[in-house]
């Protein structure tokens, strides 16, 4: 299996639990919070998205699906047009709201088609390609993919955990 099989597969098991954590709900469910502060379904598939769209879009060289296909302006967010979810205050997170998980789901697959589309051009040599130099070591193409992988995981598996504990309410 090549490292950029793996990295396909990672990404897919993504999608697939970011699919299972938003079909279905509502737009009430998705913006609910378990506390004040807490972040709902929707800040978290859509900050995952967000940080996947910027983080693929810098290393592959091209911008971001989030401006180039129109998802900002449909989004309509009251938050600074590049904002990605990183640091959000529970006021910023609490603004992120969808009038349906469709909006989420396909600026999701936008970003997931597109990053396959990197990965698969993908050779081995790549992933030793240097994409950020502000870190010591230096961050790595393949480092930063897993990076990602890893942080979005984790947020779609926050989003499950909500959406369980919405379901048992």
């Amino acid at each position: 299996m090549k490292a950029t099989d793996v990295i396909t597969d990672g990404f897919a098991r993504i999608s697939e639990v970011v699919h299972e954590v938003v079909e279905g709900l509502s737009a009430d469910q998705l913006g609910a919070r378990i506390d004040p502060a807490a972040n709902s379904i929707t800040w978290l598939v859509w900050h995952l998205t967000r940080v996947q769209d910027d983080h693929v879009a810098d290393a592959a060289g091209r911008e971001q699906v989030w401006e180039a296909q129109g998802w900002a302006a449909r989004f309509a967010l009251s938050l600074p047009a590049g904002s990605t979810g990183y640091g959000h205050t529970p006021r910023q997170a609490g603004a992120v709201r969808v009038e349906s998980g469709a909006l989420l789901l396909e600026y999701y697959d936008a970003v997931h088609e597109e990053t396959l589309r990197f990965v698969h051009g993908l050779g081995a040599a790549d992933l030793d390609r240097v994409v950020d130099e502000g870190w010591s070591p230096p961050v790595t193409l393949g480092v930063r993919l897993v990076s990602v992988l890893g942080d979005s995981l984790q947020h779609a598996g926050q989003a499950a955990f909500v959406r369980g504990v919405l379901e048992r309410r």
